[in-house]
């Protein structure tokens, strides 16, 4: 079945193909047949059935039938193959698959690859940005090993119409990744098995079956040492030490060599995960000069040190905060808690004093940068869609998965083509399973919702605890950092932590049944089962990262009542309240736990683990060092690809995102800490991909896909999350009233406008005669204060909300409507004034779309004149003289 029985092929069946294999040449480097001519587009590795138990044989004999029928299908379709046994492993054999000329010719039309037309005769545009080039330069891979590639214009390859086509050598005209691509096309399509009228067939079913071990393309070398080929390009070699190895953490990322290695879906990954980080960095340094200045100035704080001071806050006694067990306490006690409170206050209003935005704060400045972002990036992505010849990438240009085609069986007229094609589900039949996916989703959703409520009832039921410990022992042992060990951050701290283990557990249960739901309903394209897969793990991602936080911002301490007459949780537990300074300091707490665990997390999962398996592989197939492993073997001791390729890095970046765009005005550190991790990702996720994973098999792709639609919604979601964090969840709005309104006359004594007296107008007075019979034990004192804007007892409206509570919440309600307002409207001029494609590539589009009209036409003419064209670049075909 391999070289030197290819004149089988005349056979009536395929039984009638044997085996033949060809040992070891001995040239590790090698990546060609034996002949040394023929290239390998691509390896299957099997077990030799005829060394297996004898238990088993019957199974194994259907594995081998499966094989020697689907090989015998492959030569059939125009493939050679070739046998080597492995030189570690007398049971493995690896079979080597090259794609002939002809063969190469007829599936690059079939996929609609495109290839040279003719070198570029554009002249390239100014670039403002090239006066930075004596700076940027130090910066970029190094020229000489990573040379410019040449500029073509490009058109689909048609078979009839070689001749026009920028042809010099056909070993070299079509790159090992387009040869990969369209062999790995095959493989999906050769049928193994057919009973009756069902046909078996693909590759991906017989790996899941275990008729075979593997299937992968080749590294051109090892990423380490360079190849002892005379022809070999080295690219895995280039890329490790221009783009993967830490030496080069600052140099930016060789993007045409990756697309070239790994194809357009990855190069369009990494040029975005560059471009956000790039991004980012302005974010950064926003945040970071709020941090210092939130940092310099919390010492300053009236509201600190009136809490601080104990002629003030250390005579203010405060409500307890359960019903049983707590006990008075002093509002100085928070002394330290107060200060970071302040200080997440600061860092909002340094936010928009830093970027010069003084009445409005972090959504009118920080948000509309989020569009520039993505407006930008369009731009850019269209430059990489027209040099990577995507521009004209169709849906209707995808065929349609294996998996699809093999469950085609019933019929429908195509409305476009008007052509009868099999589908595999009726019309009911698709809305079956479409019914049964949205349930599914929505009952995990659901499931996270309620361990959510569980978290909420912990942190009810601890914080009773803790109020009782904390507050009564002396906490000696943590004398360094006593005054920072308040209950509420006990409670906060370690509901975080639990939260995050119920986070990842809940991922990866989630993980597997989005898979099962995805494959049930049986999407016909590859980019229909991604996105479909995308929307279900990012809606349940959503709810699973961001419903703690939005509970802290916006539901926790909002609904607790008063002290006479509090809210209860399920009947038992009081609900909780905010520390006196507000929930911020919480949700930064939150926030910091759960972006620092996630980034950890990944980290172990992306390099730690494969890195183990190929150290315990390596270990375990220890060979002698006479022994010299071929190229093949040793990729197949790398990790194998994901099924899902790079949907997991997307979904880790568009969560960081998330954290980063969706609570900024509660943690302006967010991008500083985003930038830090991206900054180790794209290396860490280039080292990964060159030396510890098998090739990727090369795939096409336009855009980001549906992760673009889902940036731009986080983007509009974060303008009102901001606005009301900014309102609701910081006393910014209570601060600027008091300060504007209720320190001078008529409400206040001042004379100035003054933060003194801030403390005594934000605490309510309650009076303990006033107690329900369940609280008599709370009689001790005649008055305490709480956190609230409510009448004194003995006023003619005592308990209920006074004015400075309305003035508050028309506050807060008019800086919402209004800053929402100015930044969807600063977005939308934005998205206008920003084309998405720019001027140069929409001159060169034209211009492609021109030449390929010209050829087709000279082809036409050919064929009827018998005459060789008579157009060239410089002179006009003789139709449009």
């Amino acid at each position: 079945m391999y070289t030197g029985a290819l004149f089988m092929l005349g056979c009536h069946t395929f039984d009638c193909v044997q085996s033949e294999t060809m040992e070891f040449n001995g040239k590790p480097d090698s990546l060609f047949f034996n002949d040394g001519v023929r290239r390998i587009d691509f390896i299957l590795v099997y077990e030799d059935e005829d060394k297996k138990e004898f238990e088993k044989r019957h199974t194994f004999q259907r594995h081998k039938r499966r094989r020697e029928y689907f090989e015998a299908s492959l030569m059939k379709m125009g493939m050679e193959l070739e046998a080597t046994k492995s030189v570690v492993d007398e049971k493995l054999l690896f079979v080597k698959v090259h794609m002939p000329w002809d063969v190469l010719c007829t599936y690059a039309e079939v996929l609609h690859i495109k290839v040279p037309l003719q070198p570029n005769d554009l002249t390239s545009h100014y670039s403002p940005w090239r006066i930075f080039s004596c700076i940027t330069k130090h910066f970029q891979p190094n020229e000489e090993l990573i040379g410019k590639e040449s500029d073509f214009f490009t058109a689909p390859f048609e078979k009839e119409r070689q001749g026009y086509f920028h042809i010099k050598d056909k070993d070299l005209f079509f790159t090992p990744s387009m040869r990969s691509k369209m062999a790995f096309y095959i493989l999906t399509r050769a049928p193994y098995e057919i009973r009756g009228n069902v046909k078996k067939f693909g590759i991906t079913k017989l790996l899941n079956s275990g008729v075979y071990k593997a299937a992968y393309p080749l590294h051109d070398c090892r990423f380490n040492v360079k190849s002892k080929e005379p022809d070999c390009p080295n690219e895995r070699y280039l890329l490790y030490n221009e783009w993967a190895h830490p030496k080069s953490f600052y140099k930016m990322q060789p993007l045409d060599l990756i697309r070239k290695y790994y194809g357009e879906k990855i190069g369009i990954y990494f040029a975005w995960l560059g471009f956000y980080t790039t991004m980012l960095a302005l974010a950064a340094v926003v945040g970071l000069a709020c941090f210092i200045y939130g940092y310099k100035t919390q010492e300053t704080s009236t509201w600190s040190k009136e809490v601080c001071d104990p002629e003030i806050g250390g005579q203010i006694v405060m409500c307890p905060q359960c019903d049983h067990f707590c006990q008075y306490w002093r509002l100085n006690s928070t002394c330290e808690a107060s200060k970071d409170t302040q200080y997440c206050v600061y860092m909002i209003v340094s936010l928009f004093l830093i970027v010069g935005c003084l009445f409005f704060p972090v959504p009118v400045c920080f948000l509309p940068s989020v569009t520039l972002f993505l407006e930008f990036w369009k731009r850019y992505q269209a430059e990489l869609e027209y040099e990577w010849d995507t521009v004209e990438f169709l849906e209707q240009e995808e065929l349609p998965r294996p998996e699809y085609e093999a469950k085609c069986i019933y019929e429908r007229k195509n409305p476009i083509t008007g052509v009868k094609e099999k589908i595999p589900y009726t019309t009911c039949g698709r809305c079956v399973r479409v019914s049964i996916g949205i349930g599914t989703v929505l009952f995990w959703i659901m499931l996270i919702l309620a361990s959510v409520v569980a978290i909420t009832v912990y942190r009810l039921a601890v914080f009773f605890a803790f109020s009782t410990s904390l507050r009564t022992q002396g906490l000696k042992e943590l004398e360094p950092i006593k005054e920072y060990v308040t209950p509420q951050m006990a409670t906060s701290v370690t509901a975080s932590l639990i939260n995050f283990i119920a986070i990842m557990i809940l991922n990866t249960v989630y993980e597997r049944v989005a898979i099962w739901i995805t494959d049930f309903e049986l999407p016909r394209t590859k980019t229909d089962y991604e996105n479909s897969l995308t929307l279900k793990m990012f809606l349940f991602q959503f709810v699973n990262y961001y419903s703690s936080c939005f509970y802290i911002a916006f539901a926790k301490g909002k609904a607790v009542g008063y002290p006479g007459k509090p809210v209860y949780l399920v009947g038992a537990y009081r609900n909780e309240e905010c520390d006196p300074g507000g929930c911020m300091i919480e949700l930064t707490t939150q926030l910091s736990i759960i972006m620092s665990g996630k980034a950890i997390w990944n980290n172990i999962q992306e390099v730690l683990l494969p890195w183990v398996k190929n150290l315990i592989s390596r270990h375990c197939t220890r060979v002698t060092s006479e022994n010299t492993i071929p190229r093949w073997e040793q990729d197949y001791r790398l990790q194998p690809v994901s099924k899902l390729g790079l949907f997991y890095e997307y979904l880790e970046m568009v969560i960081q995102f998330g954290f980063v765009t969706l609570f900024v005005a509660s943690f302006p550190l967010a991008p500083v800490l985003a930038l830090v991790n991206n900054l180790f990702e794209i290396r860490v996720d280039a080292w990964k991909m060159v030396t510890q994973f098998r090739r990727i098999v090369p795939e096409k792709a336009q855009d980001i896909g549906a992760w673009q639609p889902i940036l731009q919604g986080v983007a509009i979601l974060a303008v009102a999350t901001n606005a009301m964090i900014t309102a609701f969840t910081s006393d910014m709005i209570p601060r600027l009233v008091y300060y504007w309104s209720f320190s001078v006359y008529p409400y206040g004594s001042n004379t100035d406008h003054t933060m003194k007296g801030y403390i005594n107008s934000s605490l309510s007075v309650f009076s303990t005669s006033d107690f329900s019979n369940a609280s008599k034990k709370y009689q001790k004192l005649f008055l305490f204060r709480y956190r609230d804007f409510r009448y004194p007892p003995g006023h003619p409206r005592q308990y209920e909300h006074n004015v400075y509570y309305w003035h508050v919440i028309a506050a807060k309600l008019a800086f919402i409507i209004v800053v929402e307002h100015i930044v969807y409207f600063t977005k939308f001029i934005l998205s206008y004034m920003i084309p998405d494609v720019p001027y140069a590539v929409k001159e060169q589009i034209k211009r492609e779309k021109y030449l390929t009209q010209v050829i087709l036409h000279e082809t036409n003419l050919k064929l009827v004149t018998k005459q060789p064209p008579l157009w060239s670049s410089s002179r006009p075909p003789s139709w449009q003289i």
